[in-house]
């Protein structure tokens, strides 16, 4: 078996000013020591570094440095597996959005969808109610009191 998190959950653990800074390093820590595999996907964490440095985003952004260091820590680990797209990717995707007018900034969730179930991931930790739309994915926010 085998889950995935979402973003805004490793942004949540690098942000301390946010409210969900201490819940969202628990949870990650938690993640660390589950036997189950950890896919983190390419495109999960290419948003990861864009936003983290980004100083619209954070009131006080990481550097590039501290950014990589941090996927570096995350990637090391034994239990963490890299996920990009495959020569299915566009058949996952097209059965993923079949239902859906999917646009704008729905693409990218569409994206991070369809990456997981071509890879047999069915269970996305994340705080964005969007990712409900995407009938095949389990998704469970971890830090939802």
């Amino acid at each position: 078996m085998s889950y995935s998190v979402d973003v805004n959950l490793l942004l949540y653990a690098s942000d301390r000013s946010s409210s969900h800074h201490g819940s969202a390093n628990r949870f990650l820590a938690d993640c660390v020591v589950r036997p189950e595999l950890f896919c983190l996907a390419w495109p999960t964490a290419m948003a990861y570094l864009r936003l983290a440095t980004h100083p619209a985003i954070f009131s006080d952004p990481l550097t590039p440095a501290e950014a990589e260091a941090n996927l570096d820590n995350l990637i090391r680990l034994p239990r963490v597996k890299l996920i990009a797209e495959g020569e299915g990717f566009w058949r996952a995707y097209r059965e993923v959005t079949a239902d859906l007018p999917v646009r704008g900034n729905l693409v990218p969730d569409a994206h991070l969808a369809a990456l997981l179930l071509e890879h047999g991931v069915e269970t996305l930790y994340t705080r964005d109610r969007d990712f409900l739309k995407f009938k095949r994915l389990r998704v469970r926010d971890p830090l939802a009191g």
